[in-house]
């Protein structure tokens, strides 16, 4: 069952969708070349913690740390450790954080120092894709009206989405119903209401959508090894224009 949020839950969301937000203001100063993984999971840890909040990820389904550092080819659920950014890398960020019961969650593919065109081209597009997305996101449309916003965009680039991982309805839980994919035909789905809250979150690659989980049994990577990009938001329906719960 979707569930639709009252005022004060939406409240709660924002509360934690801001301190998301803060904490990706910190990732962007940090995700430098030379940097490790680990050292920008521990980053974010101590900042999320600090404001009150609590990483939601870390322990979810088992996973051990506070963010999604997935680099490259990597599409989603890579684990932060020793592995260092270098110059010309993409690393994608998913970070999420639950105060008073409630959940944010969001994404962002940060260029590292002197990125190739190619990839920059497609960290712009998943971006461009997301906030198709989300302007599709409003009472009277259909679900599948963003799914289909989100891949009409990235393949309109050249690109592919991702259909083993989509994105959701969250709320008191990190996920909850309905899962939302990145592609599809419009006018399927739910018909959308306000108070609806939505985690979209198209991740794009470069090459073939096909994908392949590595021995580590989290981390997910493009089939053909070329780049991938991860952008998100937790969004609000309202009587208006959507609203964004995870950005400054």
């Amino acid at each position: 069952m979707i569930s639709c949020k009252s005022e004060r839950e939406l409240s709660y969301m924002r509360d934690a969708g801001r301190v998301v937000a803060q904490t990706f203001a910190e990732m962007a100063r940090a995700a430098k070349a030379g940097v490790t993984t680990g050292e920008l999971d521990r980053l974010a840890e101590d900042f999320i913690i600090k404001r009150g909040a609590r990483p939601a990820f870390k322990g979810l389904y088992g996973f051990p740390a506070t963010i999604c550092a997935s680099v490259n080819e990597e599409v989603v659920h890579g684990l932060p450790g020793l592995r260092k950014l270098k110059d010309g890398d993409i690393i994608s960020i998913d970070i999420g954080a639950e105060i008073n019961g409630y959940f944010g969650d969001s994404a962002v593919t940060y260029p590292v120092g002197d990125v190739g065109s190619e990839a920059l081209r497609l960290v712009k597009a998943t971006e461009e894709s997301l906030y198709r997305g989300i302007s599709s996101a409003r009472p009277g449309n259909r679900l599948s009206d963003i799914s289909n916003a989100v891949q009409t965009c990235a393949e309109s680039h050249g690109y592919s989405v991702v259909r083993d991982y989509v994105g959701h309805g969250i709320g008191r839980s990190m996920h909850e119903e309905p899962q939302l994919p990145n592609f599809g035909r419009p006018g399927r789905g739910p018909r959308l209401k306000e108070g609806m809250t939505l985690a979209i979150e198209p991740m794009v690659n470069m090459g073939t959508f096909d994908v392949r989980t590595l021995p580590n049994n989290w981390t997910v990577v493009t089939l053909d090894a070329k780049p991938s990009a991860h952008f998100e938001h937790t969004v609000a329906i309202t009587d208006d224009k959507p609203e964004i719960l995870t950005k400054l």
